[in-house]
């Protein structure tokens, strides 16, 4: 009988720690992400997870604590390096390049790793998020939730072995959300997705494990039946 192994972590963080002068954003922090799984990341507004996300991307220097990614040590790296290893971050405010028609958008992404099938691999991009149709728009005439479409596009484009999605489904409408759900179980396993989302539907549809931070500190890590039941939880996020 063959033994099955289970999947180690692809990102873990030790003692994470970010302090603004006498403000603790994140406090010693202790944190694992399992590949090719759906791991969400909640808490009720001020918990620290936009400090926390910017922590593993790299777009902030930690005050303590080390971040291993696939292996290496990363906790030095800019966000930029952190990309170029697999870390793709789109943020919680859109960050397209409004100006630009959308599948420029998307095939700047592309050109950032060096593809040399620019215009394939952009309207496939597209059309996994539902924008195919959209492709010479330009991106700052989209809908608010079709631009955080484009944001996962842009994501998907660079190939990442993590993505991180930050409000994802802001502003997306119910038909769009499904959409959105249908595609974040179509690139895992493949892809490790870390969610920060306050659409608890969504939360509890797609994530195997969720991380609840609260003042910056990690009060609880479960499945989606454990952090249901967990009464510190319960208590300080999903009211009672």
């Amino acid at each position: 009988m063959v033994a099955v192994i289970a999947p180690g972590p692809i990102l873990s963080a030790r003692g994470l720690t970010k302090h603004f002068g006498g403000l603790k954003a994140v406090e010693n922090v202790d944190f694992d992400l399992t590949k090719g799984q759906v791991h969400a990341l909640i808490g009720p507004n001020g918990a620290g997870k936009t400090t926390f996300v910017g922590l593993l991307s790299g777009r902030l220097a930690a005050s303590a604590g080390r971040i291993e990614f696939d292996g290496q040590d990363i906790t030095s790296l800019a966000a930029h390096s952190r990309a170029v290893r697999g870390i793709a971050y789109t943020f919680q405010i859109t960050s397209i390049y409004t100006n630009l028609p959308v599948f420029d958008n998307v095939a700047l992404a592309i050109q950032s790793r060096g593809s040399k099938t620019l215009k394939a691999e952009s309207l496939a991009a597209l059309d996994r998020v539902g924008l195919g149709s959209r492709a010479d728009q330009i991106a700052g005439t989209l809908a608010y939730g079709h631009q955080r479409l484009l944001e996962v596009a842009m994501g998907l484009a660079m190939q990442p072995k993590l993505l991180i999605l930050d409000e994802p489904t802001q502003g997306l409408g119910t038909a769009e959300i499904e959409v959105f759900n249908q595609l974040v179980r179509a690139i895992t396993p493949e892809v490790t997705v870390l969610l920060i989302e306050h659409n608890m539907d969504v939360v509890m549809n797609l994530a195997d494990r969720i991380t609840v931070l609260n003042f910056g500190e990690k009060l609880a890590t479960g499945t989606r039946a454990q952090i249901r039941a967990d009464p510190a939880v319960q208590a300080a996020y999903l009211g009672g």
